[in-house]
């Protein structure tokens, strides 16, 4: 078998945020809304897991724009 690229993970975890699916930054509970959509195991792990890692970057990216936004209202 060969390796799963990561354009095929990447692409398809773009297309299902684009429907509106919520994901969170939890493995487990992104790999229980993929359930058996995917035709291997590996796949659905490694989208899971983008989609957890990428939703955590998310929640970063936010929390450093609302303190920069707080930090410049107290000035």
């Amino acid at each position: 078998m060969g390796k799963i690229k990561q354009k095929l993970v990447t692409r398809t975890a773009k297309g299902l945020e684009e429907k509106g699916i919520k994901f969170s930054e939890d493995f487990s509970y992104n790999k229980k809304i993929l359930g058996n959509t995917f035709p291997s195991k590996k796949i659905r792990n490694q989208t899971a897991g983008y989609l957890a890692k990428t939703s955590r970057q998310e929640k970063e990216k936010q929390a450093e724009i609302d303190a920069s936004i707080a930090k410049t209202k107290k000035e």
